[in-house]
């Protein structure tokens, strides 16, 4: 019954995280959006207070089923396992401690210091982020209407061929050689990740050692048949010293179903047997991580024209000294400390202004251009879907005066000195009017209208940017702001 409880629950939060990802229209987040942050670093990250409590509250009382039914990575492990032809696949194996807390302890400097590229690696949901909006998002895309899917995609890569490229690659290497690196473990050896190599698996293991509830084993019932053994997906059963190491337990229920003797159960035991063997069991491990946990949270689509002046070459994106980072996210360092590089707002984005950051201080995290669209004032979209709070929430009104960069304009590439036709694209288009067309000349009124950014009103919405005719280069671009603030 336990295990097939976990079952149901798990399919149900991994095809709502799933989901989350998938979808593009923002619909899912609506009823869904809660999935994502209730997870448990992102909780984090967002000093969720009530749901860091809730999950570690839960595994206090019940064991580490965060793993087992929550986390889309590990779920995602069990799925990949069932790969494996063996029926019997698993063995007890020590657990790998020279790995596990060093691993653990490189994470948590990495938070402290604020390196969001070394978090966003080991974080077991930006992984799967990472997985699902990379790699099954544009299926899930092309699968409603095929043909008029992949026309639209192909001449969207067709016209920004090597910048989209270029730009995701990183982040799509990345995610294979996660989904590579996860298959082989799970395929070979069940939840070898989890318990060697996940950070937020090691810190629930500090906890979930001492839960309330667990799986135990009668020793005058057990036949030394070693079936629950090979069927542990974490390999935490020692069948013949009678023990359970409940560090690496996921409470995933496959041993109690494979005990024909009724020599397992699950339940309440006080009882101080069946400690991992090798491992400290006095209580400054579970304050030790609780006060990481608390410490950690506290601190922390119009179509585009060119106006006819420009044949439509391929458009480069400029050299930004500033990136721009996305309306909410209050600063660069604030998103560089709080973001998992989960990828949901980028897959989110419904103009396709976010892409990964291809820096590798900020490898992967959302990053803002406007080569295929602007940022529309009244779009918050990335903010309601962030579930760590990297991106905090706004209102359309909050957002149209909020400023996260200013517009330069860049007199070589502009086409009304270049050509000597007028334009004033940028102008007609800016939603703030932070635009105005002046005279080159002041004092000759027969002189080429050029833009003049007014920098106190421009928000960095990059409409003139997106708008602009001129190629490969706009004759104006954004340049970031490094703390975003209102006008």
């Amino acid at each position: 019954m336990l295990r097939k409880i976990r079952i149901v629950i798990a399919a149900v939060f991994f095809a709502g995280v799933t989901l989350l990802f998938l979808d593009y229209t923002g619909a899912v987040h609506l009823w869904l959006g809660w999935m994502a942050k209730v997870q448990f670093l992102p909780a984090v990250l967002a000093g969720n207070m009530a749901v860091i409590l809730a999950l570690l509250l839960a595994t206090l009382v019940f064991g580490r089923v965060y793993c087992s039914v929550i986390c889309p990575l590990g779920i995602m492990q069990d799925l990949l396992a069932k790969l494996n032809p063996k029926r019997s696949r698993y063995k007890y194996r020590r657990q790998l401690a020279w790995l596990r807390y060093p691993v653990w302890a490189l994470f948590v400097a990495a938070m402290v210091l604020g390196a969001g590229s070394a978090v966003a690696l080991l974080d077991p949901y930006g992984a799967y982020g990472r997985i699902a909006a990379t790699l099954l998002q544009p299926i899930w895309m092309w699968a409603g209407n095929l043909l008029a899917a992949i026309a639209e995609r192909l001449n969207s890569y067709a016209f920004y061929s090597t910048d989209v490229w270029l730009k995701s690659l990183p982040t799509l290497i990345v995610a294979v050689v996660t989904l590579v690196v996860i298959a082989f473990l799970a395929i070979r050896g069940g939840r070898t990740y989890c318990n060697a190599f996940c950070p937020v698996g090691t810190t629930l293991s500090f906890i979930s050692r001492f839960a309330l509830l667990r799986v135990k084993m009668d020793e005058s019932k057990c036949t030394n048949c070693t079936a629950c053994s090979h069927n542990c997906k974490a390999s935490c059963i020692d069948v013949d010293n009678h023990k359970i190491d409940y560090s690496r337990c996921i409470v995933c229920g496959n041993c109690l179903d494979e005990c024909k003797f009724g020599a397992l159960s699950y339940g309440l035991t006080l009882s101080k047997k069946n400690k991992p063997e090798g491992v400290d069991h006095s209580k400054r491990a579970f304050l030790a991580a609780s006060a990481m946990v608390a410490a950690t949270a506290v601190a922390q689509e119009g179509k585009k024209v060119d106006g006819g002046l420009a044949p439509l070459l391929d458009r480069t994106a400029p050299e930004r000294q500033t990136p721009l980072t996305p309306p909410g996210s209050v600063s660069a360092r604030h998103l560089a400390t709080h973001c998992t590089s989960c990828q949901l707002c980028i897959s989110s984005c419904p103009n396709q202004v976010l892409r990964p950051s291809t820096k590798i201080t900020t490898a992967m995290q959302p990053v803002m251009s406007y080569e295929r669209g602007y940022c529309r004032p009244e779009c918050t979209r990335c903010s309601q879907v962030c579930p760590t709070g990297a991106i905090k929430k706004i209102s359309p009104k909050e957002k149209s005066s909020l400023q996260i960069g200013c517009a330069k304009w860049v007199a070589k590439n502009c086409v009304v000195l270049t050509d000597g036709v007028s334009c004033g694209n940028c102008a007609r288009h800016c939603p703030t009017q932070a635009i105005t067309m002046v005279h080159a000349n002041p004092q000759d009124e027969t002189s080429p209208l050029i833009p003049s950014v007014n920098e106190t009103r421009c928000i960095g919405c990059g409409a003139c940017e997106n708008l602009c005719p001129a190629r490969p280069f706009s004759a104006i671009y954004v340049e970031g702001l490094e703390e975003h603030h209102n006008y």
